[in-house]
């Protein structure tokens, strides 16, 4: 398996020419049809349309789950198929396993972006918590937009856990106080919204 599956393969030039020819003449960016060749926990392997048999793995292109998807994800499963036909973009040339490694999530629109574009700090949205953790809350903001609401951020009251204050299917109600385009991450804040705009006394809904 490649190294996301726990064991070691090393390849090199004079193994297997045809395959590091192949692999070498490709240019990040370059857009790759190939087939979906085996479904695994750390990732999928597509046998690509003009790409030789690797000697070990499924296929010679290789994705890993983030680059199935700009949406957060429990398995590559819910993405693709066994037998499906892909369409890919070729990121690089991993010369430790042989593999080239792609991204199907490259040839869509980032929604995380396409959410900046309209949406601006200080802003209220409505949500929904799709997971508690020790620093606080995610939230849905949109489809596929998740913001975490920050511990100290989810109520004035301190807490010690968030779960204290929401729980996992809620919908709250949050304001936007950063969105770092080049992370893709997206801070909220429930206080702010408890105490209403421009305000600084509770809302109704506290």
């Amino acid at each position: 398996m490649g190294a996301e599956g726990g064991e070691v393969v090393r390849l090199g030039a004079e193994e297997t020419p045809a395959l590091w020819a192949f692999l070498g003449g490709l240019r990040e960016g370059e857009v790759l049809g190939g087939t979906v060749a085996a479904v695994e926990r750390f990732g999928v392997f597509v046998a690509l349309d003009d790409g030789p048999e690797h000697p070990f793995f499924p296929g010679v292109g290789f994705l890993t789950i983030p680059e199935l998807s700009w949406r957060r994800i429990g398995a590559a499963s819910e993405v693709v198929s066994v037998g499906q036909r892909v369409t890919c973009e070729f990121l690089q040339f991993d010369t430790w396993n042989g593999e080239a490694r792609l991204s199907l999530r490259a040839l869509e629109p980032d929604p995380f972006q396409e959410f900046a574009d309209r949406v601006q700090v200080g802003r209220s949205l409505p949500g929904r918590v799709t997971m508690v953790a020790s620093i606080g809350a995610f939230v849905e903001v949109a489809d596929g937009i998740e913001g975490l609401v920050h511990l100290s951020e989810l109520t004035v009251e301190p807490v010690e856990s968030p779960d204290e204050v929401v729980r996992v299917g809620e919908e709250i109600t949050v304001v936007v106080t950063e969105v770092d385009r080049v992370w893709r991450r997206l801070a909220l804040s429930r206080v702010r919204a408890l105490r209403g705009p421009d305000t600084g006394t509770p809302g109704s809904d506290a």
